[in-house]
């Protein structure tokens, strides 16, 4: 099923990699796709500007240029990311590691923040924020990325609990492996040959902008993994308590954390 063209797509991160393979989904679905990038270059058939994510002034024009042109934004994917140099937390480099950080997790708050109202004035919209399975455990090499991860879960939780009451849902969703400039610079996948397919990315973020996967708002999607079939059907009938969220496990009905 293909979406109006009246429904615009914003993407950051949108000149490479997963947020072109995302860019290119959305076009050929039928939408109307503005990308973000430093550049403002992005995939043909999209309208590019360029957009230091992480400056709150270059996001409000961003999408104040996005809303005077279109009207709305139904879709905000927050795509764009950085890693940093593998290496214990005692040896990184100080700006490198909060680079990373201000990337990962005030970006998307920048976007978000920005985007939402005008989602809530147009009746809601849907936010998919691409998470990692990083965010739900430790490294020893890589703090900045796991630690943003994880923070980044915490900004789509709160999203989704306050939009609810508005029709603005928000989705975590970790695309797996996929072979990119930012992959084969990190050493724990030189040599890898099982990457995640990106059409696994793609299947998901459509059938999310769609509105199938609604009962999942707030929780963690795994591309490459996760069925869609099992997904949709796991969406219509409800997840429990805690299901694909980050908590705390207590260590046993005696644990004091559990009260």
């Amino acid at each position: 099923m293909s979406a109006p063209p009246a429904h615009v797509a914003l993407v950051t991160g949108a000149s490479r990699g997963i947020g072109g393979h995302i860019v290119a989904a959305l076009l050929d679905d039928g939408w109307t796709v503005v990308g973000l990038s430093r550049s403002g270059q992005v995939t043909d058939g999209a309208e590019g500007l360029a957009c230091d994510v992480t400056d709150a002034a270059a996001v409000e024009e961003a999408v104040r240029q996005v809303v005077d042109r279109h009207g709305r934004i139904d879709l905000l994917v927050n795509n764009a990311g950085l890693v940093e140099t593998e290496q214990p937390l005692w040896e990184a480099d100080v700006d490198e590691w909060w680079q990373v950080m201000v990337t990962n997790v005030k970006g998307p708050f920048l976007l978000m923040r920005a985007v939402v109202p005008h989602m809530i004035a147009g009746g809601g919209g849907r936010v998919v924020n691409l998470n990692s399975g990083s965010g739900t455990r430790e490294s020893d090499v890589l703090t900045s990325y796991h630690a943003s991860k994880s923070a980044l879960a915490r900004l789509t939780g709160g999203v989704a609990l306050a939009g609810a009451e508005h029709g603005v849902r928000a989705f975590d969703l970790a695309p797996g492996v996929i072979e990119s400039d930012m992959t084969h610079s990190m050493r724990m996948h030189q040599g890898r040959t099982d990457w995640t397919d990106p059409e696994d990315v793609k299947a998901l973020v459509l059938a999310i902008a769609h509105g199938e996967l609604d009962g999942f708002s707030g929780r963690f999607l795994r591309a490459g993994t996760d069925d869609l079939d099992l997904l949709r059907a796991r969406s219509r009938a409800g997840l429990g308590e805690g299901e694909r969220m980050l908590r705390l496990r207590p260590w046993g009905e005696d644990d004091p954390l559990r009260g």
